[in-house]
């Protein structure tokens, strides 16, 4: 198994053209040429407990990450029904990336080798990435709690007042 590449704060972000569930298709180039910046983090599965409290609790601070001008895109490897009926079923109000294939999760480094009951194996690492206006990472961090990560984002981004 090779090992992912691990991106850090300060690197040029990999560019990204992706659809969501919707078909709506972002691209970063686009988001940046438009002055947001971006948050994007990557989750194992839909609709798991762990997944659910991340993505709930970005979608209770969407309001204030979107007053300090980021966009906020959720990425698994989940179909396009199991995205919308986490979406749906928990009020997301932002979009969940396809990335079927995983092509997203390696350009990131987000599918890295993972140990359980001492058995290795290939895996969704949760891990966000924050986007600045230049294309630059401002925040790289693997292996992310999903409880309380939000908070430690924007506290890390100096967003909290």
């Amino acid at each position: 198994m090779a090992d992912a590449i691990s991106l850090e704060a300060g690197d040029k972000s990999p560019l990204f053209d992706a659809l969501d569930s919707k078909g709506n298709r972002h691209a970063l180039s686009e988001l940046l040429s438009n002055g947001s910046k971006v948050v994007l983090y990557f989750y194992p599965r839909d609709s798991t407990p762990g997944c659910t409290t991340q993505a709930c609790d970005f979608r209770d601070n969407l309001s204030k990450l979107e007053s300090h001008g980021f966009k906020v895109f959720g990425v698994s490897k989940g179909s396009v029904k199991s995205h919308e009926k986490f979406i749906n079923d928990q009020n997301l109000g932002f979009p969940l990336l396809m990335d079927e294939d995983g092509s997203l999760h390696m350009t990131f480094g987000a599918w890295r080798k993972k140990m359980n009951y001492g058995k290795e194996y290939m895996g969704c690492a949760r891990s966000t990435f924050v986007i600045g206006e230049d294309g630059n990472l401002i925040f790289a961090r693997y292996n992310v709690k999903a409880k309380g990560h939000v908070s430690m984002l924007t506290r890390e981004l100096g967003l909290d007042e």
